[in-house]
Formats: structure tokens, C-alpha cells, sequence
């Protein structure tokens, strides 16, 4: 219901762009104004306020935003806000009327959305944002991805290119984390079948066993990554098929209950996904704003700084 809500703000930009047009010709009939509170981080540009949620929580409201922005400190000061739990940021608060309760009546009836004694709270409704509490991992870039989703491996080849260039920053790295579900009763699933989710598997083993030639590895897989042909891959990149698939049945499924625990940790379910210093959630754009990676943009490489980066994900 969250990712339907979302959908629903969104929908309100684009009929905003429609609304704005018509306003041009028509004089636009006064509007009641909401007060909307975002509570930003202060050193993560994807934390702060998305002016383009705003707009669309305006829209779908029809009311005049007045944007209120409180560092965690001022949040953490205030009696009420301080009483509210969350772990991302920016996070939205709207001051309750009886026209705002009224229009977000139903998903707060139905334990979608949270509300306090003067706010409706709308947490993580951003792609990209700052979670709060998590260690920093100082310059290290997760890269989350399902093993066979195309844009998954669209971002590792990115990376392999990159490499093989010698545009990698060398004070900085990147580690594969894989997007899985596991349940004790129904074991591991994954949304392109059991042949990715044993990828993953294969994948984790040869980055603890082999990690040197991970890398070698996937430039190789994934130039056919959904083939069964897996073991000539290993043998290519100078690996041990036989020593990686004796400890797959043990070893393997217990790093992938793992990932799927981390994965969980953090709400990733899109492939890919970008976790910069263990705190701030990215997409391909957003990633690519990174300084050493631009290269996560290569629409950017061909047609200029300002071209859009790549879009999609499983």
C-alpha cells in the first residue's frame, strides 16, 4: 500500500504540470494551505526535502504547501516529534486538519500511513534517503542486486568497465549484496526463480574464496548470466567449481540467509540498488553524483553531464 500511496503522489505531479497550465489561462481559485514538516539530515543531500514529494502531497491534498524543514537535533528538541519512531530520512510530517485527516482517512484506517496527536506521518516515501543510526562504512558503495535481473547487471558491468579502464577510484570500493526472501518454512525465493537465488549462492562463495577474481567472474557470467552453464565461467576465470559447489549446501545457504537478513535490514527490494557508507539509499542517478563514479551514468559518458542516468529495476 505504501508503494500504491506513492503512486498516487506521483500521479498528483504529473497533474500538477496539467493544473499549472490551465492556471495560466484561468485564475486559480484560492487555496487552503498545509503545513508540511520535513525532518532532514544534515550532511546527505538524498535526506533533505524532495521538492518534487512536496509538490505532489500538495497536489494530491489540493492545498499550498508550507514547508517547515528540523534537523534530527531540532526533531529530537521538539515534545511531540521526538516521540515519533523512524529510521529514514527525510521524513514527511503533515499537519493534521480536519481536510487533511479527512483526504488520507482511509490508508490511515487501514495501518498504512501513522498518525500523532498533530501529524500524519508518511515515512520513507523517498528512493533515495539517509538512514538513521546505521554505522558509516566510509567510502563504500553496496551495490544490491538480484543475479539475473538485467539492470542488476547492467550496474555490474558499469563497474567491470570501469575497471578494466582505469576509471575506478582507487580510494574507494564496491561490494555485491544480493536481494533474496527467506522463510524458515518455504526456504529462499527470489522473483527470477531458484536458478538466481543459486547464483547467489555461487556468487558469495567465490567473493569469500576467490575474491580476487570475482570481478573476472562476472564479466564473463553475465554476458550470459541466466545460462546453466555456470561452471564454465568458474573454469574461465580460473576457479574451482568443485571446491565452490562443496560448500554451497552448508557454507553457501547460510551466507545467503545472511544477505537476506541485511537486505531486510534496509528495505531493499528493487535491483539495483545503491547503499553509499552504509547509510544513504540511492538509484543509478543518484549514485552517479558520487565523485570517482560517474561511470554509473554512461548515458552521461556519451552525451554530456547533464544526459539522464539509466532507469528500470526488477
Amino acid at each position: 500500500m505504501k508503494k500504491i500511496f506513492v503512486l498516487l503522489i506521483a500521479l498528483a505531479v504529473a497533474g500538477s504540470a496539467v493544473a499549472a497550465t490551465a492556471a495560466k489561462s484561468k485564475k486559480a481559485a484560492a487555496k487552503k494551505n498545509v503545513e508540511i514538516v520535513v525532518v532532514a539530515d544534515s550532511e546527505y543531500v538524498a535526506g533533505q526535502e524532495d521538492p518534487q514529494l512536496t509538490a505532489g502531497i500538495a497536489n494530491y491534498l489540493g492545498m499550498e504547501p508550507t514547508v517547515k524543514t528540523l534537523t534530527v537535533q531540532d526533531a529530537a528538541a521538539d515534545e511531540e516529534i521526538s516521540k515519533i519512531t523512524y529510521d529514514f530520512l527525510p521524513l514527511y510530517l503533515i499537519k493534521k486538519t480536519d481536510g487533511v485527516r479527512e483526504k488520507f482517512e482511509e490508508p490511515l484506517t487501514a495501518g498504512y500511513l501513522q498518525e500523532s496527536e498533530n501529524y500524519v506521518i508518511l515515512p520513507h516515501q523517498t528512493r533515495s534517503g539517509v538512514y538513521v543510526g546505521k554505522t558509516a562504512k566510509p567510502n563504500v558503495l553496496e551495490l544490491f542486486v538480484m543475479s539475473q535481473c538485467p539492470y542488476g547487471v547492467m550496474a555490474e558491468n558499469l563497474v567491470i568497465q570501469a575497471k578494466k579502464d582505469g576509471k575506478f577510484p582507487t580510494d574507494k570500493d564496491v561490494k555485491i549484496r544480493y536481494i533474496v526472501n527467506y522463510d524458515d518454512q518455504k526456504g529462499f525465493t527470489s522473483l527470477h526463480g531458484s536458478g538466481e537465488w543459486e547464483e547467489d549462492v555461487r556468487q558469495l562463495l567465490i567473493a569469500k574464496y576467490y575474491p580476487t577474481k570475482l570481478w573476472k567472474y562476472l564479466e564473463i557470467r553475465n554476458k550470459d548470466y541466466r545460462s546453466s552453464r555456470w561452471d564454465k565461467a568458474m573454469e574461465a576465470a580460473g576457479i574451482n567449481a568443485n571446491k565452490i559447489m562443496k560448500k554451497f549446501d552448508k557454507e553457501g545457504l547460510e551466507l545467503l540467509k545472511a544477505e537476506a537478513s541485511y537486505g531486510n535490514e534496509y528495505g531493499v527490494n528493487a535491483s539495483p540498488t545503491f547503499l553509499w557508507e552504509g547509510k544513504v539509499q540511492m538509484d543509478f542517478g543518484s549514485a552517479a553524483k558520487i565523485e570517482g563514479f560517474e561511470f554509473l551514468n554512461p548515458n552521461a559518458a556519451r552525451s554530456g553531464a547533464q544526459a539522464a542516468a539509466p532507469t528500470g529495476s526488477c
